[in-house]
């Protein structure tokens, strides 16, 4: 794989890091809520404490998400949006926030349809930091990450309670900015947190790499974002913010209750 020099993402992790401070990453789908309250919604995020944004691509299946995303991605998709307006997004978004990491995170039919190299090449020139392909295993990713990071992109991998040492082992060498772990069994957005699970993975997981553990699924709070973060880098929010982008419709309310929710998780993580 190509030589990567440091790139948005591994300055934030450095940054947070050097102040003893945890990561929020914060999940919105684009164009849920109108095309034109994406961005304003980015900027929202990163002024309420978000550390590093995860824009989900709006696609018609997406197997991994629960209700709440799933109705995220069909309200972005009944206001057309696609890869090609995500990547528009992040663009505008980059006019006023050279320094907010970006992340695509999203299914790989899009990418195919707009051909791999050409989605590399359109990343980079948007201002994307990285992607993260939820149905795209570790066994057929090695073109993707070579485009990648050839690019100075970095490629980012879920890894769940279940996925074996093996697979772990081969996950973490090619995963780069960090590592995403579910941490629980099932869709975004279901079921209770195991904190004992998560913290005997997350050792697991850092017997084979020194990437950023981030820990997504099932955080709905502060409380519960400080506790999974305990043992790792960061915590991952998605679900709770879609759920009130749908609620609140109109662009401005769902600006404040993004506002509201994503100080008080970054309240939690900074006590």
């Amino acid at each position: 794989m190509s030589e990567q020099v440091e790139n948005r993402i591994d300055r934030r992790f450095a940054a947070l890091r050097a102040e003893g401070r945890k990561a929020l990453v914060t999940y919105i789908v684009a164009g849920d809520g109108g095309i034109e309250n994406t961005v304003p919604l980015m900027h929202q995020l990163v002024a309420s404490g978000s550390d590093l944004i995860e824009l989900g691509v709006p696609f018609s299946d997406p197997m991994a998400e629960g209700p709440v995303i799933q109705k995220g991605h069909e309200r972005a998709l009944a206001h057309k949006a696609s890869l090609r307006r995500c990547l528009e997004m992040v663009a505008e978004f980059r006019r006023d926030d050279p320094e907010t990491p970006v992340i695509l995170m999203g299914y790989a039919n899009p990418i195919e349809r707009m051909g791999a190299e050409v989605f590399a090449d359109a990343a980079r020139d948007a201002g994307v930091d990285g992607a993260l392909t939820v149905d795209l295993p570790a066994e057929e990713a090695g073109p993707l990450s070579e485009l990648l990071a050839a690019r100075n992109l970095r490629n980012i991998f879920l890894l769940t309670p279940t996925t074996s040492e093996q697979r772990i082992r081969a996950i973490t060498e090619l995963a780069s900015g960090f590592i995403y772990y579910v941490s629980l069994k099932g869709v975004t957005g279901a079921g209770n947190l195991d904190l004992d699970s998560v913290r005997e993975n997350l050792a697991r997981i850092r017997r084979h790499t020194d990437l950023p553990l981030c820990v997504g699924f099932g955080i709905k709070d502060g409380a519960s974002a400080r506790a999974v973060s305990a043992d790792g880098d960061g915590a991952v929010v998605g679900s709770v913010l879609v759920s009130a982008i749908g609620e609140a419709g109109d662009g401005a309310l769902a600006r404040e209750r993004v506002a509201e929710l994503v100080a008080e998780i970054r309240g939690e993580l900074d006590r």
